[in-house]
Order: structure tokens, then C-alpha cells, then sequence
């Protein structure tokens, strides 16, 4: 199928969302319906860019796996013997069956259920039972073993988060975090500790909902009246190459113990990578999988920093508060993608205050698609 963005969304609808006009126009419809441009995205977006894929935690000991997907495609995360996280297709190289299911701990050895070929946790083909024959250890004349290993994913780790580049062409990883890195500057975040994670399950809203929701203030003190304190004149919003949000410095007089209303940076790195802080000692990291052009599965990971231990209480008494938080923004989420289903939906205008961000985030999903 030859895709193009005209031949999904048509010239004019495209043309749109590129005129200038008094304010800007927000992405059509389609881009939120389409399954043309949901394969699209996954060719151009999410096998070429530097993608959110799991988390170093869940990745502990040596042996260790979990499954992904990313833009449709099976990829294990490994933790090797030197203990470097790894990422390969999940894929047998016999028949190409996918090889790990669920996450767990694989010893050291990964074994394919059909035929039982077995690798080692750097992907190298160890054992291949009699595929030349009756004795076990037979090879067929002129098979290297050495050239039938797991096809490696390239991949990076930076703290707790591990990201994959399907295609190998993104640029370099350091080159792809510095935006978000500078944004951070003075934070040491060498002392992280992961408290817990919520899974929020499948919402559903396309995943660039979600995303957007989370760079733009302007719906804060509406939507969150009561689980948060950070009024939208203590708002500002980021919108920088390469890291794209918004960020609040909460007044002293809206200071409060019993809802959000922290000094915060939401800022994200493109596609799906979010991270919020919440100062002095809280980040908050999302993992959004888009699943189908209105389906995303959606996970909160929250941890502290700095000096101290967080107590049981208080950790649970975070995970109420986040779990309330997102149910409150993955209702506007889904209810943003029902309206676009209507004939009516032509996307909508973008404050020039309050989502600049959001419209430089669908001119990039627009640039990578053209």
C-alpha cells in the first residue's frame, strides 16, 4: 500500500491544517480514525523515531525478559549476563515463532517452544536440535550457526527507561534525550527509586490524545478542580526542538497538602515518552502503547528522589491520587475521541497561548509523515 498524508486525509483537509490563519487549526479527524494512518504512523513514526518501550525495574535480574510491542512488531527486552538491558525480535529464527509471552526470568537461556531452539541472552543461537538429522547435534551442510542469532533492536537505557529504534536510522540517542536533559539541569536524578506502578489499562482515545492532553495547561483547573491546585495563570507552556510540555511555578497562596498543587514540569520527548516532576521529590513517568487508531494501553510509574525513604502509606496514598487524576483526564480523552467521529470534527483551534505545544506536536506527527 503506497500511503501518503494526502491520500489518507485529502489535499484540502490537509490543507487546512497547513493555511495560517487568526489561530491555528488542530489535526483532522482521520488522524485520530484512520487505520491508514495509524499503519502509517507505526512505518514512519514508531519504527524510526527513539520509542518509550519498558522499564529497567521490570528488567531486575539477570535473565530477566519482557515482551513489547512496538508499532506492531514483537521485541523482548533482555537483561543479559553483564547485566546490560538488551532488545531483539521476538522472533525464532526457525519459523518465526514469537518466542517469550509473558514477562518472567529465563535462566539463561531462551528457548523456543516449537522446536525448542535455544539462545543465550545475547541473542546467539546455542542449540538447534536435530535440524540435520537423527543425531541432536547435527547441522545441515553449510548452516552457520553464528549467522542465526535473535535479529537484535537497537536500544538505550537512560535511568529507569529503556527505548528502542526498530529501523536503527534514528539519530543518536544522547542526541534525542539532551532536550529534555537540559530541562533538567541541577537534578540529580542518580538516586531515583520507583515506588509503584498503575496500571491505568486500555483507554479509548488514540494515543496522540493523550499525549497532548498532557502538554497543554489549558484544561488543568476544569477538568482537575479538585485533585489539583495549580491555576492556569501560574502556567506556562514549553515549546522547544526536541522537548515539547508545559510547566506551573504554583503561587503561595494556592499551596495546598491535600491535592497536586507542586511546582511541575510536564514535558515530553517525541513520540511517547512523558515525564512529569513534581518538585522537590516526585517524578512521575507514562508509558502510552497505541494499540488501534482509538485504543492506547496506558501506565503511570512513580518514583522519588533525593534522600529519605517514601513510606507504604504515603506511596499508596500517591497512587490514589494519580489513579484519580488520569480517570478524570481519560474520560476527556475518550470523549475527545467519540467527537471525532462526527462529520462535524474538523479539528478543532488551538489557543496560541496555552496549546502551542499541541499544535508543534502535530506539525512534527505531520513532518514525519510527509
Amino acid at each position: 500500500m503506497n500511503l501518503s498524508l494526502q491520500s489518507i486525509l485529502g489535499a484540502e483537509t490537509l490543507a487546512d491544517f497547513e493555511t495560517p490563519g487568526p489561530v491555528a487549526r488542530g489535526l483532522p479527524a482521520a488522524a485520530y480514525t484512520s487505520e491508514a494512518f495509524f499503519t502509517f504512523e507505526n512505518e514512519r513514526i514508531f519504527q524510526e523515531s527513539w520509542t518509550f518501550a519498558g522499564f529497567a525495574h521490570e528488567l531486575a535480574q539477570r535473565g530477566d525478559v519482557v515482551p513489547v510491542a512496538i508499532a506492531g512488531s514483537a521485541v523482548l527486552l533482555v537483561r543479559d549476563r553483564e547485566n546490560r538491558i538488551r532488545a531483539f525480535h521476538n522472533v525464532c529464527r526457525h519459523r518465526s515463532l514469537k518466542l517469550v509471552e509473558q514477562p518472567g526470568n529465563m535462566g539463561s537461556k531462551i528457548r523456543c517452544p516449537y522446536h525448542s531452539w535455544t539462545y543465550g541472552l545475547d541473542g546467539a543461537l546455542q542449540i538447534a536440535p536435530y535440524f540435520g538429522g537423527t543425531d541432536p547435534r547435527a547441522m545441515p551442510a553449510g548452516f552457520e550457526r553464528e549467522q542465526h542469532g535473535l535479529v537484535p533492536v537497537r536500544s538505550a537505557t537512560w535511568h529507569d527507561w529503556i527505548f528502542v529504534n526498530l529501523s536503527g536510522d534514528a539519530p543518536p540517542f544522547e542526541d534525542f534525550v539532551a532536550p529534555l536533559e537540559r530541562h533538567l539541569e541541577g537534578l540529580d536524578l542518580t538516586g531515583l527509586t520507583h515506588l509503584i506502578t498503575i496500571d491505568l489499562g486500555e483507554i479509548a482515545a488514540n494515543w496522540k490524545l493523550l499525549l497532548e492532553n498532557f502538554i497543554e495547561p489549558y484544561h488543568v483547573q476544569f477538568v482537575h478542580p479538585t485533585t489539583t491546585e495549580q491555576p492556569l495563570t501560574d502556567h506556562y507552556t514549553v515549546n522547544e526542538p526536541g522537548c515539547l510540555g508545559c510547566a506551573v511555578d504554583v503561587s503561595g497562596e494556592a499551596k495546598r497538602d491535600d491535592t497536586l498543587s507542586a511546582d511541575s514540569r510536564y514535558l515530553t520527548l517525541f513520540p511517547n515518552f512523558a515525564f512529569g516532576l513534581y518538585l522537590p521529590d516526585q517524578i512521575g513517568v507514562h508509558q502510552d502503547v497505541p494499540l488501534a487508531p482509538g485504543l492506547t494501553h496506558q501506565r503511570r510509574a512513580i518514583y522519588s528522589i533525593g534522600p529519605g525513604s517514601v513510606s507504604a502509606e504515603r506511596t499508596e496514598d500517591l497512587a490514589m491520587l494519580w489513579r484519580d487524576v488520569h480517570l478524570e483526564d481519560q474520560i476527556i480523552c475518550e470523549r475527545l475521541q467519540q467527537g471525532r467521529v462526527s462529520d462535524a470534527a474538523r479539528g478543532g483551534v488551538l489557543s496560541p497561548v496555552w496549546e502551542d505545544s499541541v499544535r508543534s506536536f502535530q506539525e512534527l506527527v505531520v513532518s514525519r509523515l510527509r
